[in-house]
């Protein structure tokens, strides 16, 4: 009988640990604990610690060090963007693989250290990027890698949400953050051009943002606009601002557009819904259906550790992304174009 993997998930600041919990509890070949020793710091009303994991029914461990002396062969890390480092250069001395929450780090020598940290003791490194998992995307790219648009010339990204801080203060917070709705929003259309261009170099970046939503609520931009320029002659720009009204029937939306010499392309990610109106909230809801991208991360995670090869996307994919928001940041700060 194969020997379970032994699983732990660091911290519950970002809530897809909960996503993650279901994902992971589906399966039968792992052994599975959780911690999240930062609980007692939290806003009061957020959700964490001992009481959240026991609602998931997962097995609890009071800190970091209880987890290392566990001895787990793999973690995933759900803490505030900051503090993942850290966790990830721990695992990595633990000799434990790592996937960790996006965007891998907020700033590049911090996810340069985490990448090398991870290729010096040969442990996987994964980011969590669960959109390039969805299936609208797995469609979109069979098209373009079928050569269907022909040579993509450009592409427009959108990636907007609500603003986080009705269910983690932090989003908000720039040191936690590392920044606003450009560091929340920008990496997940980034990382699907990675894996579209399979990792080709950028070189140009310029973005603007602004905090006209939101003002009076947080500190951090709250909308912005990046363009980057890639080596392959592509122009790409992403819409990242979290302007979706608090009722709206869902967190947000992805969609991308792919402009090529023998056609157009477009894939919106969360499309698989049926939509409705409540009565109860006079508002509309959407029901979503098909495949659960967490499910489908989860899986690539722990099957790169059982096929014992790289998974995707890997902590130099992650580090690319880093490098395109923190010029961003950049290019707000300066205004001007950011050559990478």
């Amino acid at each position: 009988m194969t020997t379970p993997l032994k699983i732990a998930v660091l911290s519950f600041a970002h809530l897809h640990a909960m996503s993650y919990l279901q994902a992971l509890s589906a399966r039968s070949d792992i052994e599975l604990v959780a911690t999240d020793p930062d609980h007692a710091t939290r806003p009061e009303g957020e959700s964490g610690g001992p009481e959240l994991a026991q609602q998931m029914g997962v097995t609890y461990v009071d800190d970091y060090d209880a987890v290392w002396d566990w001895g787990p062969d793999a973690v995933i890390i759900c803490s505030e963007n900051s503090r993942h480092r850290p966790l990830v250069e721990a695992a990595a001395a633990h000799g434990a693989h790592a996937l960790c929450e996006k965007p891998l780090a907020t700033s590049v020598a911090d996810a340069e250290a985490m990448v090398a940290a991870c290729e010096r003791a040969g442990v996987n490194l994964m980011i969590a990027h669960p959109v390039r998992f969805s299936t609208a995307f797995a469609d979109l790219k069979a098209a373009y890698d079928a050569g269907v648009v022909g040579t993509v010339r450009s592409v427009l990204g959108t990636n907007n949400g609500q603003l986080p801080i009705g269910v983690r203060k932090w989003f908000a917070d720039k040191e936690l953050a590392g920044g606003g709705s450009i560091t929340d929003h920008t990496v997940h259309v980034a990382d699907l051009l990675d894996s579209l261009f399979d990792g080709e170099e950028v070189e140009t970046v310029y973005a603007t943002s602004n905090k006209i939503l939101h003002a009076d609520e947080v500190e951090v931009e709250t909308s912005g606009l990046v363009s980057i320029g890639y080596r392959n002659g592509v122009v790409a720009t992403i819409d990242c601002s979290w302007s979706k009204p608090d009722s709206y029937p869902t967190w947000g939306g992805l969609t991308l557009q792919l402009i090529g010499s023998d056609g157009i392309a477009d894939m919106d990610a969360f499309n698989a819904r049926v939509g409705g109106q409540s009565e109860k909230t006079r508002n509309g809801v959407w029901f979503p259906y098909g495949v659960s991208a967490d499910q489908a991360l989860i899986n690539e995670f722990l099957d790169s550790i059982a096929e014992q090869r790289a998974p995707h996307p890997d902590g130099r994919s992650g580090l690319r992304t880093v490098r395109i928001v923190q010029a961003a940041y950049e290019s707000v700060r300066t205004g001007k174009t950011v050559n990478l």
